[in-house]
């Protein structure tokens, strides 16, 4: 593991001091990042689900946990030793280029399943259904919704909740219903989709550094 939580909280300065507004969110960015740490560390993964500029959203946070964000993430010594036991070449090649991953599905991303479901079953319970296939006790669901009040990520959590999932929610200023099932709402002080989506983004890139730091910082 890399640097102390407390070093990593410099992250969470740093983007405040870019982004002030974001001075009243400050305990509730670092509660999510406390959650998801707590994930990763016991093996679990992170299921992310969003609606319009929020689903581009979703899949933009899971590719920066999937790969290096900033720094490298080399396999260890014994996982590059099994691949070239197997084809040294290959081996070699896999283990210059391979990078380690903090497990997160982007929900938006399976159009197959998704578009079956709401074609088949209901269009608001798309996510859930996800949820309910994929997530298991120990992992989290980050809803993003700029009201807060998105019926298929309202849904969702509440598939999440009854299957032990934490809950952490990037909203607008009221943080709508989703808010109330969240063990994490950071609260964007916006109220126009747009501008709160603005906020969203260095929200969820000051997580992803933490964690990235945290896990494989030297």
């Amino acid at each position: 593991m890399g640097k102390t939580n407390e070093e990593l909280v410099r992250h969470i300065e740093s983007l405040i001091h870019r982004y002030p507004e974001l001075s009243v969110c400050r305990e509730q960015i670092l509660e999510a990042y406390y959650i998801l740490k707590r994930c990763f560390e016991n093996g679990g993964k992170l299921l992310i689900a969003g609606n319009g500029g929020s689903a581009a959203d979703s899949e933009h946070m899971a590719g920066e946990l999937m790969k290096r964000f900033r720094i490298p993430r080399p396999v260890s010594k014994e996982f590059s030793n099994k691949m070239c036991e197997i084809d040294m070449e290959i081996g070699k090649s896999l283990s210059a280029n391979l990078e380690c991953s903090l497990m997160a599905i982007p929900l938006v991303a399976h159009e197959a399943l998704t578009t079956a479901y709401i074609n088949d079953v209901d269009g608001l319970g798309v996510f859930a259904q996800q949820l309910f296939g994929y997530g298991q006790a120990g992992d989290v669901f980050l809803g993003i919704s700029t009201s807060g009040n998105s019926k298929n990520i309202i849904n969702a959590a509440v598939v999440a909740k009854a299957s032990g999932i934490k809950i952490i929610s990037l909203t607008g200023r009221t943080g709508g219903r989703l808010a109330d099932f969240s063990d994490a709402a950071v609260c964007v002080p916006r109220d126009e989709t747009y501008l709160i989506q603005e906020l969203h983004l260095p929200v969820y890139h000051c997580l992803c550094l933490m964690l990235e730091e945290y896990f494989f910082g030297s």
